[in-house]
C-alpha cells in the first residue's frame, strides 16, 4: 500500500496504479478523455492535469498528467489548485475549438462524456469565433453512424479497435487538426466488436445506427438488468425501452464475464423483440379443415386448451434451451418428468450431458471469462470462438497480449504505460494453440494452428494429454507430422504456469470434449491444482436445460418423434422451440401431421408455430423475468424491461395451475427440485426487496413525458403498471442508489451521465462492483485429483468413405443464431447461403468456384453456392449452421454433392468464393 495526499487529505491506496486510476477509485472527480480502464494511459488529451508537489515545503508545484504519473508512496497532489483547474478548462476550450455546437440535436446529448467533462472543468464560454474545420462522414455499415466533426482526437477509438479488439480497417489518417478517424474508404466496419465504439467514444462521433432509426433521448429510456440471449456466455446487458418498443442494448458491466464490452450480435440482435410478425394474440386453427389460423381474443379458452392437453396420457411436452429455467421447470412440473423433453436432439443432449459431467470432475476447474485473460498459455480444441462465443475471443486476445505486461514488469515499466509496454513487447505474445476445423480469425496471433476433421482433433487432444501425463490413454497410429505437432504443443503446455483449455460442443463431437477434459486432467496433476477448462455451449440456457433432470432421464427429440410415429403420442406442447432447426424436416412434417393437437407457446412465429392448432404468445426476455445458466455454470437473473401487452404473458403463466403465486415461488420450487440448482435463488434479490420501502425504479429520475406519451389515448396520466414479479417497478419513483449489482438497471451518478459513471459503482477501477458480481456459480466443487478418472474412448482417425463427403458444421456470428437472425441489421451482415469445399474435392466433383451444388440432407433439397477453402480437410464439407435452412439434422449422413448446372448466384451476392471469417479482421 502507498500513502498519498490529495488536497491535504491522506489516503492509503494500492501500489502500482497511476494517479487518475487512483483518484477515480477513491471516488474523486477528475476529468479525462483518452484514458480508458482497459486501454491504459497514453497522455494524449492532457485533460487530467493535477498539481504535484515535491514535499511539504513545496508551495509552487508543477502540472502533471494524472494518467501518466504513478501513485507512489508520499505523492502529494492537488485537484483543486486554481492553476490545475485553469489548465483543464483551457484544454477543454482547445478541444472545443472545432467541435460543433450541436448538443440539442446530437444523439449523444444527455449521455455524453464530453458534456460531463466540460461541466466538470467549469468551461462555459467559447471565445473562438472563426471558421471551424469540417470533415466528410463515412458509411460504416448497418451498425454504426459516423459524425467525424464531433471528434476531439482522443485516440480511444483506434486504440480500442486495433490494439484491444484486433481490427485493422479503422485507422487514424491525416495529421494535426486535420486528423481523421475512419476507414480508407466507405464500407462496413469488419470487426464483430465494432459496436463498442459507441460506448468507447467520449463524444458523438460513433453512434448506434439501429437506435438512431428509432430514436429516443437517453433519459427517456426505461431499462432493466438483463442477460444476453444469443450465446451461452451470459454477457450482462442493459436494454432500453420507450413506447413499448425495445430501442437499444448497451453493456452492463460484469467483472467476471463481459467487463466493459459486448459483441455486435449481442448489441444489435434485439430486433426479434419488436418483430411485426411476433404472435401477440392467441391464435387457433379454424375448425373447418381449411388449415387456416385465425386470431381470437379468448385467453381463457387457450388456458383451458393447455390444461386439457397436459392432463392427457398421450401428450408430451417439449421445452427449450433458449427458455428460462423457470419456464422449463414449470413445463416439467406440469406434465411430469416421464413426458417432458428438454427440446434437444439426441446428439445435442449427449453433448450437453457430457459437458455437465466434465464440469463435475473433481480435477477440472471452471474459469469465468475474466479468468481467461489471466492465462499465460491457451489451447483451443475444436471451437471457432469468434463465431460461437465472441466475447471469449476478446478475452483470449488479451491473454495473448498480456505477455507484454509481464515483460514490462520485469523491466520496471508500469503495465498502464500503454505505449511503452507495446514498444517493449513488439510482436512477442503468450502462446495460443488452436486445433480447429478450418482457419479462424485468431490464427494470426496463434503460435500453433492446426486444421483437422473433428475425429482427428479429438485424437490430437488425447495424444496431448498422454504426452503430458503417461497415465492418460495413448493414441496409436499417429502420423509423423501429428506426433511432431503433439510434441510441440506439449512443450508449450509444460512450460506454462497458468495454462487454460477452451473446448465446446460446436463440432457435435463428445470425443473432442473428452479429449479437452483429459488435457485439463493431465495439467492438473502437473500443477497440483485444478486446470481451468471452459466449454462453449450453443444456447443461452443449454446448461440449464440438462441440469433440470438427472442425466439420461429425459427423452431426446428423436424419442418423441418415434412416439408420434407409433401413435403413442397424439398431443404435443412445444415451448419456445422451433423443431425444424433440430430434426429432419421431412420426417418432422409427417409426424406433426399425425398429431391430433399441436400447441405452441413462443414469442416468435416459427415454422413449428405455423403448424400448430394453438399458438399462445409468450413474453420475450424483455417482457418477463427468468434465470439462465451460462457456460461456466453461473445462474443469472434477467428482468422485464417493459410490461407485456395484448395476450402476451410469460410462458410459465400459460401453464400455471395455481401452484405458484409469483416467479419467486417458481424459482424456489425449481431450486428445491435438484441439488445442482439449490442456490439459484441467490442469483438476485427477491421481489420483496425494497429500497427504502419502494421498488427499484426502471425509469431514470430525468424521465419525461409520462402523460404526453399517451396523450393521443388519454390526457390524464394513468397509474403505472404494477410489477409484483420483481423488486423493480415500472416507475421513476424510488431510490436507485446503493443497489445490489443484480438490480441496477443502468449506470448513472451525479456529474457522470455517460457509461463512464461505472467507476462510481466499482470497488476499484476494473474490479468487482460494490456488492460483488451478480449471479451465483453452481458447479464449484472441491479439488480432488485422487478421485479423477480418464476418458478413454479414443476415436478412429478420419478416413474418406467413398465419393460422399463428411459434413462438418461451420458457424457465423451473424446468421447462425436463431433469434438474432430476425434483426434486420444482423441480416445485413449475414453471409449468402453456401457450402465450403476443399479444392481437391471440388476438382474431383468437377465443381468450380463459380458453380452451385445440389444435395439432399435433413429431409430438404439444397442448391447453394460453393466456397473453395484450402484450410478445411479434404473429404469434408463445411455446412454453415443457420444459413439457408442448414441445421444439425443435415449433418447426420455423408453428403453426395452434384454440380448445379442451372444455378445462378442470388441477386446482389458478394464474392462468396473468397474465404473470410465473419469478423473480417485478424484478432
Amino acid at each position: 500500500m502507498a500513502k498519498i495526499i490529495v488536497d491535504g487529505k491522506q489516503y492509503q491506496v494500492p501500489d502500482g496504479n497511476n494517479l487518475l486510476h487512483t483518484c477515480l477509485s477513491l471516488g474523486l472527480n477528475l476529468p479525462y478523455f483518452c484514458w480508458h480502464p482497459c486501454l491504459g494511459s497514453v497522455g494524449a488529451c492532457r485533460q487530467c492535469a493535477v498539481k504535484q508537489y515535491q514535499n511539504d515545503g513545496d508551495e509552487r508545484g508543477r502540472i502533471v498528467m494524472a494518467c501518466m504519473t504513478p501513485a507512489a508512496d508520499g505523492t502529494r497532489i492537488s485537484l483543486e489548485d486554481p492553476q490545475a483547474k485553469d489548465f483543464r478548462a483551457g484544454i477543454i476550450e482547445l478541444l472545443m475549438t472545432n467541435h460543433p455546437h450541436d448538443c440539442p440535436v446530437c444523439e449523444e446529448g444527455g449521455e455524453c462524456h464530453l458534456q460531463d467533462m466540460t461541466e466538470m472543468s467549469g468551461h462555459t464560454f467559447r471565445s473562438y469565433a472563426q471558421t471551424k474545420r469540417t470533415h466528410r462522414n463515412q458509411y460504416l455499415g448497418p451498425f454504426i453512424n459516423h459524425e467525424m466533426n464531433r471528434c476531439i482526437a482522443c485516440y480511444r477509438c483506434v486504440r480500442y479497435y486495433q490494439d484491444y479488439a484486433g481490427g485493422d480497417d479503422l485507422q487514424m489518417l491525416g495529421a494535426h487538426h486535420h486528423v481523421y478517424f475512419g476507414r480508407h474508404c466507405d464500407g462496413t466496419l469488419e470487426s464483430p466488436f465494432s459496436g463498442n465504439l459507441v460506448e468507447v467514444c467520449p463524444t458523438g462521433v460513433f453512434t448506434d445506427k439501429t437506435f438512431s432509426q428509432d430514436y429516443t433521448r437517453k433519459w427517456d429510456l426505461q431499462s432493466a438488468p438483463s442477460v444476453c440471449q444469443h450465446c451461452a456466455l451470459g454477457c450482462n446487458t442493459s436494454p432500453g425501452e420507450r413506447y413499448g418498443r425495445l430501442k437499444r442494448i448497451v453493456n452492463r458491466y460484469h467483472s467476471d464475464i463481459n467487463g466493459y464490452f459486448l459483441c455486435d450480435r449481442g448489441r444489435f440482435g434485439y430486433g426479434f423483440v419488436n418483430a411485426e410478425q411476433r404472435p401477440r394474440q392467441v391464435v387457433q386453427r379454424a375448425g373447418d379443415n381449411s388449415g387456416q389460423q385465425a386470431q381470437i381474443a379468448a385467453q381463457s379458452a387457450a388456458t383451458e386448451a393447455v390444461s386439457t392437453l397436459l392432463q392427457q396420457s398421450d401428450a408430451m411436452a417439449i421445452g427449450s434451451p433458449r427458455a428460462s429455467l423457470e419456464n422449463n421447470f414449470a413445463l416439467l412440473h406440469s406434465i411430469g418428468p416421464q413426458r417432458f423433453c428438454p427440446g434437444l436432439s439426441d446428439a445435442e443432449q449427449t453433448l450437453l450431458e457430457t459437458a455437465a459431467a466434465i464440469y463435475r470432475q473433481p480435477d477440472i476447474g471452471i474459469p469465468s471469462p475474466a479468468d481467461i485473460e489471466r492465462a499465460d498459455t491457451i489451447i483451443i480444441l475444436g471451437e471457432d470462438i469468434i463465431n460461437t462465443a465472441p466475447v471469449l475471443a476478446l478475452k483470449v486476445r488479451q491473454a495473448v497480449r498480456n505477455l507484454a505486461k509481464a515483460l514490462a514488469g520485469g523491466a520496471g515499466i508500469p503495465d498502464w504505460q500503454d505505449a511503452a509496454v507495446q514498444e517493449l513487447a513488439q510482436q512477442r505474445r503468450n502462446p495460443l494453440i488452436q486445433l480447429t476445423f478450418g482457419a479462424t480469425a485468431l490464427d494470426p496471433i496463434a503460435a500453433v494452428n492446426g486444421s483437422r476433421a473433428p475425429e482427428d482433433i479429438a485424437r490430437l487432444g488425447f495424444a496431448i494429454a498422454h504426452g503430458l501425463d503417461s497415465e492418460a490413454p495413448p493414441v496409436s497410429d499417429l502420423t509423423a507430422a501429428d506426433s511432431e505437432l503433439v510434441a510441440q504443443i506439449c512443450a508449450l503446455l509444460k512450460a506454462a504456469q497458468r495454462p487454460l483449455i477452451i473446448s465446446g460442443s460446436s463440432l457435435l463431437s463428445a470425443a473432442v470434449l473428452q479429449a479437452a477434459a483429459n488435457i485439463a486432467k493431465a495439467l492438473s496433476r502437473k500443477l497440483d491444482a485444478p486446470c481451468p477448462l471452459h466449454q462453449c455451449l450453443p444456447e443461452c440456457n443449454s446448461l440449464g436445460a440438462v441440469l433440470l433432470q438427472e442425466p439420461g432421464s429425459s427423452p431426446p427429440l428423436e424419442r418423441v418423434l418415434e412416439g408420434i410415429e407409433s401413435g403413442a403420442v397424439r398431443r404435443l406442447l412445444v415451448m419456445e422451440n422451433d423443431l425444424y432447426r433440430r430434426l429432419d424436416s421431412e420426417r418432422l412434417e409427417r409426424a406433426l401431421d399425425k398429431l391430433e393437437q399441436l400447441l405452441v407457446i413462443d414469442h416468435q412465429w416459427t415454422p413449428t408455430a405455423a403448424k400448430a392448432d394453438w399458438v399462445l404468445p409468450a413474453a420475450s426476455f424483455a417482457e418477463a423475468e427468468g434465470t439462465l445458466i451460462n457456460s461456466e455454470g453461473r445462474a443469472q437473473r434477467f428482468f422485464a424491461v417493459f410490461p407485456a401487452s395484448a395476450d402476451i404473458r410469460p410462458a410459465w403463466q400459460w401453464l400455471d395451475s395455481g401452484a405458484w403465486d409469483n416467479i419467486d415461488a417458481l424459482t424456489r420450487a425449481c431450486a428445491a427440485s435438484r441439488a445442482p440448482l439449490a442456490t439459484i435463488v441467490e442469483a438476485a434479490p427477491p421481489a420483496a426487496f425494497r429500497r427504502p420501502g419502494q421498488q427499484v425504479p426502471r425509469m431514470p429520475h430525468r424521465y419525461s413525458g409520462r402523460t404526453a406519451i399517451r396523450a393521443n389515448i388519454q390526457v390524464s396520466e394513468p397509474r403505472q403498471t404494477p410489477d409484483p414479479m420483481s423488486a423493480l417497478g415500472f416507475t421513476m419513483e424510488g431510490d436507485a442508489t446503493g443497489l445490489p449489482p443484480a438490480l441496477r438497471p443502468a449506470s448513472w451518478a451525479p456529474g457522470w451521465n455517460s457509461n463512464q459513471s461505472i467507476h462510481k459503482f466499482q470497488q476499484e477501477i476494473n474490479g468487482p462492483l460494490v456488492g460483488g458480481p451478480s449471479g451465483v456459480r453452481l458447479l464449484d466443487d472441491q479439488f480432488n485429483v485422487a478421485e479423477a478418472t480418464w476418458f478413454s474412448a479414443v476415436p478412429a482417425a478420419f478416413q474418406l468413405s467413398g465419393p460422399a463427403l463428411q459434413p462438418v458444421p461451420l458457424y457465423h456470428i451473424f446468421g447462425s443464431e436463431e433469434l438474432s437472425q430476425l434483426a434486420a441489421p444482423i441480416r445485413a451482415r449475414q453471409a449468402d447461403d453456401y457450402i465450403a469445399l476443399h479444392p481437391d474435392d471440388a476438382a474431383a466433383l468437377q465443381i468450380g468456384a463459380a458453380d452451385g451444388v445440389n444435395f439432399r440432407a435433413g429431409g430438404r433439397e439444397f442448391c447453394v453456392a460453393v466456397r473453395l477453402r484450402a484450410d478445411i480437410p479434404a473429404g469434408t464439407v463445411g455446412l454453415p449452421m443457420g444459413l439457408g435452412g442448414i441445421c444439425a439434422a443435415t449433418l447426420s449422413q455423408p453428403l453426395a454433392l452434384s454440380r448445379a448446372f442451372d444455378w445462378q448466384p442470388p441477386l446482389g451476392a458478394g464474392n462468396a468464393n473468397v474465404f473470410a471469417s465473419d469478423s473480417g479482421a485478424a484478432l
